[in-house]
């Protein structure tokens, strides 16, 4: 992998992380349209550099960790399910659901269309939770039983969990923030059992390749981050079902699912 992939690939990374459009869906067609092969090492970069984008999530809210232990304690019960199910399928998620075109493009479809539809019939109700806080454990629970879905690239973690916290009852804002959080303990787990099993087979160059994607992709995601949070404000998440939905034809009708 050439440096300029690995930042190409890195501002992809720091973009798509915290919206919910899916990062990983985006990496698989981004590595594709460059024309990467979709190595073993390329399926860890994609893993390994969402720790840059995570990086940016602890030092926009490292005194909201730090202060708050519960909100520690209910990052780690939502954390569960993922945790359970993305070691027991690691091997399964990345041969066959990893760098699969067809899987993303069915993804980014149907989720895109999930999410136009959800946004014109969800309503939130004056009692919405509007403290991350104030978020029950069974809340927490179920949020990470919705960030399960992710581990099929193209769903987007972002979208799956805060779809899950709205329907939970909280607010937008709430929720958007608990699920920047949430990817703290999701993707630092998945980056540590990736490295685990294959850092030993990365070459020097692989390794500068991932330090140049890591930098990159921590400093456009605090980018991200404040644009979401800023976009929440005023607007639902329509216009990002609309992309999805549009991104996905795109790719269908240019490069085909073969």
């Amino acid at each position: 992998m050439h440096s300029f992939h690995a930042v190409i690939l890195g501002i992809v990374e720091g973009v798509s992380e915290f919206l919910p459009i899916s990062s990983t869906g985006h990496l698989i067609l981004s590595a594709r349209i460059l024309n990467i092969p979709q190595t073993d090492f390329v399926k860890s970069f994609e893993i390994i550099i969402q720790l840059g984008a995570i990086l940016s999530v602890i030092v926009l809210y490292f005194k909201t960790l730090v202060k708050n232990s519960r909100i520690i304690k209910l990052l780690c019960a939502a954390f569960i399910p993922t945790g359970i199910v993305g070691y027991f399928l690691y091997k399964l998620i990345k041969r066959f659901l990893i760098g699969n075109v067809s899987v993303v493009f069915w993804s980014l479809l149907l989720g895109g269309i999930f999410i136009i539809l959800f946004e014109l019939m969800h309503k939130e109700k004056p009692d919405a939770t509007d403290d991350m806080v104030s978020i029950t454990y069974p809340q927490a629970v179920l949020i990470g039983l919705f960030q399960v879905l992710a581990i099929v690239p193209g769903v987007s973690r972002s979208a799956a969990t805060i779809i899950g916290g709205l329907i939970c009852g909280l607010k937008r804002k709430t929720i958007v923030e608990f699920s920047f959080l949430l990817a703290i303990p999701t993707m630092l787990a998945a980056t540590i059992l990736d490295l685990s099993k294959n850092a030993a087979s990365f070459s020097s160059g692989e390794f500068f390749a991932l330090a140049i994607g890591f930098v990159t992709s921590f400093v456009v995601a605090i980018l991200a981050i404040k644009f979401l949070l800023a976009f929440i404000q005023k607007h639902s998440f329509i216009a990002f079902g609309v992309y999805r939905v549009l991104i996905a034809l795109l790719f269908l009708l240019t490069m085909g699912l073969s």
